[in-house]
């Protein structure tokens, strides 16, 4: 295999498909990038076994052929390398000779033919959705994915297609983010998915701002085809549990906040608080909002902003990072929080298509 290409392409290329690899594994071939060379370009694709990231860049093919390479190391030395053309060559025992103006490395590689095959989708649900969308939504939601793995259903993001809507959920039994959005496809797709996180995350880092992207989902896997890159998972096995039961149906109070100024109040108050256990309360007064905090042995700290409130005096604590969290995720200027009692769910609301219900946290009076 012998092929030219431009020092940023490569760069570029590797770039978008090296967070798959893993440092911690027995395999050493998933610790590689594929590389194969033909007239169409090149094709780079890495893979852990549950998520693969594949992709194609330009390149002067002069031979065609295939490898695998250590995806890090790769990626470390065409950094590295002067900003000009580069030249690979790979001979028969998978040595590959990389020269870029006075530069030149010889890296060991791995057969192409021990690399996993990348999975393949037959009669497929197909979904098409606008990238900035579907970023948005994801945006929106995976702040609140569960991290204890006790409960691998929640390791994900729900994606119900039901009724021509996508209704993305995630939570982690003391919050939960849904964000609900109108996609026409017909009723034989419906169904519903859970996206594991790191095909969350890679989904989101992949996802542009312009340009659809087609998503596929078989039994147990779902692609997505952005065109230059395709990433493939497997999928959280398990049912979803029933979130709407969660969210309370009537509210007493409704408060409009401006969501910046809320946002910069409340992290300011927090900067007291050494324990992530530690809540922060919020007093909703005629006319204004008191945010409190007190930290045993440090200090304690609050803030006040006008509020157009005139109703009943309600005092609520939270958890000052789950409350914030929706705030840095969500563009619009002004959120709606809805409050019942100060024990029972608040509910934080953005337009009609997001809601955000937080457990609040017992304190002293």
């Amino acid at each position: 295999m012998k092929f030219n290409i431009n020092k940023e392409a490569f760069l570029a290329g590797l770039q978008q498909v090296q967070h798959v690899v893993t440092t911690r594994t027995t395999l050493p071939i998933l610790s590689n990038v594929l590389i194969r060379a033909s007239k169409k370009g090149l094709l780079l694709a890495t893979t852990d076994l549950d998520v693969s990231v594949s992709g194609t860049v330009e390149a002067d093919v002069k031979e065609p052929g295939g490898t695998t390479l250590p995806a890090r190391r790769l990626f470390s030395i065409i950094r590295e390398l002067p900003d000009e053309e580069i030249e690979v060559s790979v001979d028969d025992k998978n040595v590959a000779s990389i020269r870029c103006g006075p530069s030149h490395f010889k890296i060991m590689g791995i057969s192409d033919e021990e690399f996993p095959q990348l999975p393949t989708f037959v009669d497929a649900k197909e979904f098409k959705i606008e990238q900035r969308v579907l970023k948005e939504c994801l945006r929106k939601t995976s702040y609140a994915i569960s991290t204890d793995e006790m409960r691998f259903v929640l390791n994900g993001i729900l994606c119900s297609f039901k009724n021509n809507t996508l209704t993305m959920v995630a939570t982690d039994g003391r919050r939960l983010a849904m964000a609900d959005q109108e996609l026409e496809f017909p009723q034989s797709n419906e169904v519903d998915i859970i996206i594991p996180t790191k095909a969350v995350n890679e989904i989101q880092r992949l996802l542009g701002d312009e340009g659809e992207v087609i998503l596929k989902i078989s039994p147990g896997q779902i692609g997505l085809d952005l065109g230059n890159y395709v990433l493939t998972s497997k999928l959280v096995e398990g049912n979803y549990p029933n979130y709407r039961q969660v969210i309370p149906s009537d509210t007493k109070e409704r408060v409009t906040l401006e969501r910046e100024p809320l946002l910069r109040t409340l992290n300011r108050v927090s900067l007291l608080l050494v324990d992530k256990s530690n809540s922060i309360k919020l007093r909703f007064m005629r006319d204004k909002l008191r945010v409190e905090a007190n930290a045993p042995n440090v200090g304690e700290a609050h803030e006040e902003m006008p509020l157009a409130y005139k109703g009943a005096e309600i005092t609520i604590a939270f958890n000052p990072e789950f409350l914030m969290a929706p705030l840095r995720n969500l563009p619009a200027d002004e959120v709606h929080l809805h409050l019942i009692d100060d024990i029972s769910p608040g509910i934080l609301r953005s337009g009609a298509n997001f809601l955000y219900v937080l457990m609040p946290m017992r304190v002293n009076s």
